[in-house]
Formats: structure tokens, sequence, C-alpha cells
């Protein structure tokens, strides 16, 4: 017998977690990979587009080409490009003879639209930078830690029993403490379930979130207004007529009414605007997707930390609404799941207790490793039949 005790204390050993935890907790995810995908998306692309603009512009020269008339000098010709840049007006005669101005300035700031949408788009990201990580990355560490520590709780737990157990010359003692200290309830950890509950009760950290993706929303909505009611309405210019007689060639008769102008940097212009619409077409169902997640809970995670002692969330029924903070870390434990050694210990045990046979003994960890440990997880029969027969 003394060599299945020393195996069973050298298989609890192993399944101890090892605590060395510092180094690795400093590397949480605080932010949720779609989220991420959505950031670097809303945010880099505008800032690659604003790159290429500018980078066409200094290699290619002058964005127009102006058709100077012929007794016009270089240093004219030149002279009416820059004007007509500066401008960017183009005059069009409606069907009463008069003069109606059409501003282009959309080709001239295309560059620094892109640059403003970038920082709008930032701004969520900072929002939940400065107001949620603080008390998100506190919340995490305390739970990972705590949840960690509840099963070591538990494994040294059967291994107090397992010395109990070989301590005790009379089993009836052991078994009757064992059945009194459930009943009491001293297998319990409730410390982590109920800050997990009061967490089901605060809303900080879900109306951040929800105001994060709500603001994205809101700016790709603005975008799409931008675009629509700015770049459309000259989306297909190529050329505008441009007036140059202003200030000291007012009064020039050399000098023509309007002078035809060719946008050459039409064809950036469009691409631009196009991929910004298509881009950000595609990022409105993620963030619609991240708001929907709200809205149910991940149960996978905590049905599988019910093996816990006290760990009940589910049984008892306390997960009601879910728009509330606690789903929000459950997403985090999520997506930080490989700092949760535990839950990779407690998935294989899970697995394990549907295929025993004494489903019906093993509730918690307590229960399985007692039975891996060989102790039964109940009052053997042969007991229970022995001390019905003395009462009798």
């Amino acid at each position: 017998m003394s060599l299945a005790h020393t195996a069973a204390e050298y298989m609890l050993s192993d399944a101890l977690l090892p605590d060395h935890r510092g180094s690795r907790l400093k590397g949480l995810r605080l932010e949720l990979p779609l989220d991420q995908i959505v950031k670097f998306v809303a945010v880099g692309f505008p800032l690659l587009l604003m790159s290429l603009a500018f980078a066409q512009e200094f290699s290619s020269g002058s964005p127009i080409s102006c058709f100077s008339p012929s007794n016009f000098s270089v240093r004219q010709a030149a002279f009416v490009d820059s004007s007509c840049w500066d401008s960017l007006i183009h005059h069009e005669q409606d069907e009463a003879g008069q003069y109606k101005i059409k501003p282009l300035w959309p080709h001239k700031a295309l560059p620094y639209s892109l640059m403003a949408l970038a920082v709008a788009m930032y701004l969520p990201v900072l929002l939940w930078q400065y107001t949620a990580v603080p008390a998100l990355s506190s919340d995490l560490l305390f739970i990972i830690s705590e949840l960690d520590k509840s099963y070591n709780r538990s494994i040294r737990l059967v291994q107090h029993m397992l010395k109990i157990r070989q301590k005790s010359s009379d089993p009836h003692v052991f078994w009757d403490e064992l059945e009194k200290a459930r009943k009491e309830r001293y297998f319990e950890f409730p410390l982590l379930e109920r800050y997990l509950a009061c967490k089901q009760r605060s809303h900080s950290l879900v109306a951040i979130y929800l105001l994060r993706n709500s603001l994205l929303l809101l700016f790709t909505s603005a975008t799409y207004l931008y675009l629509g009611h700015f770049h459309l309405d000259i989306f297909f210019q190529k050329e505008f007529s441009c007036s140059i007689k202003t200030e000291l060639l007012q009064d020039e008769t050399y000098v023509p009414d309007l002078i035809t102008c060719r946008l050459t940097s039409l064809s950036i212009f469009q691409i631009v605007s196009l991929s910004i619409v298509v881009v950000y077409t595609l990022l409105v169902p993620l963030i619609i997707y991240n708001l929907t997640r709200l809205c149910r809970w991940d149960k996978r995670l905590l049905s599988i930390y019910e093996m816990l002692p006290a760990f009940d969330l589910l049984s008892r029924k306390m997960l009601g609404c879910p728009i509330n903070d606690l789903n929000v870390i459950l997403l985090f434990l999520r997506a930080n799941i490989s700092e949760l050694i535990s839950f990779s210990w407690l998935s294989v045990l899970c697995v394990l207790k549907d295929t025993t046979t004494q489903k019906h003994n093993i509730d918690t960890v307590v229960d399985f490793m007692t039975l891996l440990a060989g102790l039964e997880p109940s009052k053997p029969k042969h007991l229970t039949q022995r001390v019905c027969d003395e009462h009798l």
C-alpha cells in the first residue's frame, strides 16, 4: 500500500501548477483579436493611402496641367498652373449665361483628410486604453491568479485528505469527517465567485466597450457622408475652367477669361475614395459582430471551471442579462486562455469525468482527484451498510 500511496502523492504533486507567473502575465492581451484587426485596418489603411498620395504628388510634380495660351512664356505658364492649383475653383456657365463656381478643394485636401480620418479612428482606441485598460488588466490579473490558485487549493486539499486517510486507523472517522466537511461546505473558496458575481452587477467596462464600437460606427458614417457630399460631386470631373484674372492681371486684355486645366491626379483621387468605401464597408460587419458578442454568454469557460468547488455561476443561474462587465471579462479571459494553465487541466478532467463510470459521485475536481488517488469520492457501500446495521 505504501507504494500506491507514494504513486498517488507523485500524481497529485505533478497536477499542481507552477507558481512563476510574474513575467508571463505582463503579456496579457488587453484588446480582443477582432478589435485589433479593426484598429489596424481603420487606422493603418488611411495612413497607407496618405503616404501613397504624398509620394505620387512628390514624384509626378504638379497634380494639374493647364492649357495656357501659346503667347505665354514658360514662367507665365508655370504661374497659371500654380494659381489654378491654389484656387481649385471650376467656373461653369449655366443656361442663363451666368457663371457658377464649383470648389474642387477635396483634391488638395485629400492627404490631410486621410490623416484626419486616421486620427479620428484612433480616438476610440485611446478612449479604451486610458479608461478601460487599467481596470481590465487588474481584473484579469486577479481572476487568472485566483482561478489557478483555486485549482491548486483543490489539489492540495486532496493531498491533505490522502495523508489523513493514511494516518487514520478507523475508516469510519475519516469518512464521517469528510461528509461533515461537505455538508458544512468547507471545501469551497467563495472569494472568486463573489468577485465575479460583483462584476456581473458592474457596467463600467461594457459601457466603454459599447462607446468604443459606437464611435467607430459614427466615424465610419461620417466618412461616408464626407465622401458622398464632397467627393461624389467631383468624382468624374477630369477638367475644369480656371480664372486667373485676379489682382494684377484683372485688367490685362491678353489674359483670357478662363483657362482649361486637367487634373492629372484624378485616378489617384478615385482609387483612394473607392478604397476607403470598400474597406470601411467590410469593417462595419466586424464592428457590429463585436457588439453582438455582448448579447450572449461564453458559457464554455464557465462550464469548465464548474469543476472547482463553490464555482457554480451556471448551476445557480446567476447569469442573467449578459450586458455587464462580467461578460466583457469572460471575452478577455478567452483571449488570454494561454495564461490560464488550469483551463487545460480542467478541460482534460472534464473529458475524463464524462467517461468514468461513477458520474453521479463526481461533481468537482476534488472528487475526481480523490478517485484518481485511490480514494472513493463518497463513503464506500460496505462502510455505509455497516453503520446502518449498527443503528439497527
